[in-house]
């Protein structure tokens, strides 16, 4: 039986750019790279559009911008008859972790808890 694992992520990008806008375009596209890279490696993926906003402004010229990026990570796990759909959420939110724990994005972090569907 599969299971799909949904979980809201929030991230930071860091980048230099000149306006507000610039930054969370450039900071989406920087976080959509990252991701294709990351479904290479497993079944990852996104589900959704991508929601960005200015974290942090630049306190000098030249200092970077700093854009949070939220999205919905989603994996496929599958499960015994006998298991529950609790156990499933579980083990797909530890795989939504353990990939985002060795990605190169900075401060993940989990607003809401893993949901889980039966396919």
């Amino acid at each position: 039986m599969t299971y799909t694992v949904s979980r809201e992520v929030r991230t930071l990008v860091t980048l230099h750019e000149g306006t507000d806008t610039t930054a969370r375009s450039e900071a989406a596209s920087q976080l959509v790279t990252t991701l294709e890279s990351l479904a290479e490696t497993t079944a990852i993926r996104t589900n959704g559009s991508l929601e960005t906003a200015v974290y942090e402004h630049p306190a000098a010229p030249f200092d970077p911008y700093t854009v949070s990026v939220s999205f919905r990570a989603v994996v496929d796990v599958e499960a015994a008859e006998a298991a529950s759909a609790a156990e499933a959420t579980h083990r797909g939110a530890a795989i939504i972790e353990d990939v985002f724990e060795r990605s190169s994005l900075e401060s993940v972090s989990y607003p809401s808890d893993a949901t889980a569907t039966k396919n």
